[in-house]
């Protein structure tokens, strides 16, 4: 039986299915880790015992009175996150974990993308939609996507943010729904209150990717945009991928 460390917190999720569900991926021995104590545990050692790793979480982020302020990771959680990856051992990131830690660009270089809650250098501040009812075609033979069908049928959130496609080798693209400005709302108009909300907001045209490997990253590091809620969680597909995806970046360990 291997071992799986689980980082979430720094956004809302529902903690009984997914509980559930990351005890349902496999032969694994689960510790599941909450921030701020997940980070702390990090840079304590935590990822030496660990031989797959799932980010779940939104770490580095302040929401109140309307506004986000955005704080780095600790020296030595980046230290240990980073030793991991140099070592080859790597990891898989799932959907709101695109956002987290903001101040951390290396995270961000490694991932191939980044949501952004608010405008700046980058550009503008990105867009989410709920519950988009799309289909999860499969483009490219990988351990990750062994044995699934050509696409699947997903209810989920999805993000218009920027991904670098040079920066990782696609998995599975999401169709039927255009990667568009008008099809998403504003993050910085949600975290200012105003939720739903595309007023006073552009975006270009973004990538339909919603699963992929890095190319960059030392160590395998897989991306699925796949992670809403509990219907995401049951979706039978979205579990194989998972379960295939810390296989995969644990280098057989399950």
């Amino acid at each position: 039986m291997g071992s799986l460390l689980v980082l979430s917190g720094g956004h809302p999720y529902e903690e009984g299915p997914f509980d559930e569900l990351i005890h349902a991926l496999g032969n694994w021995d689960v510790t599941h880790l909450v921030h701020p104590e997940a980070e702390q545990k990090v840079a304590e050692g935590a990822l030496n015992l660990a031989d797959a790793l799932l980010f779940y979480d939104m770490g580095g982020y302040t929401f109140a009175d309307g506004t986000v302020a955005v704080q780095a990771p600790s020296q030595a959680f980046r230290k240990a996150i980073t030793h991991r990856f140099l070592s080859g051992k790597g990891a898989v990131a799932m959907h709101h974990a695109l956002a987290g830690w903001a101040d951390w660009p290396e995270w961000h270089e490694w991932l191939g993308g980044q949501f952004h809650y608010q405008p700046g250098k980058h550009g503008p501040d990105s867009g989410y939609r709920h519950d988009v009812a799309y289909e999860a075609r499969i483009v490219t033979s990988h351990p990750v996507t062994l044995g699934l069908p050509e696409s699947f049928p997903i209810t989920d959130e999805l993000y218009l943010c920027p991904i670098d496609e040079s920066a990782i080798t696609p998995l599975a693209r999401g169709e039927g729904f255009d990667f568009t400005r008008d099809n998403f709302y504003s993050a910085a108009n949600a975290v200012a209150g105003e939720m739903f909300s595309r007023d006073d907001w552009d975006h270009p045209q973004g990538s339909n990717c919603v699963a992929w490997e890095s190319r960059t990253c030392p160590a395998p590091l897989v991306y699925l945009q796949f992670g809403d809620g509990p219907d995401t969680y049951a979706n039978p597909h979205v579990r194989r991928m998972l379960a295939q995806a810390l296989e995969y970046t644990s280098g057989g360990t399950a």
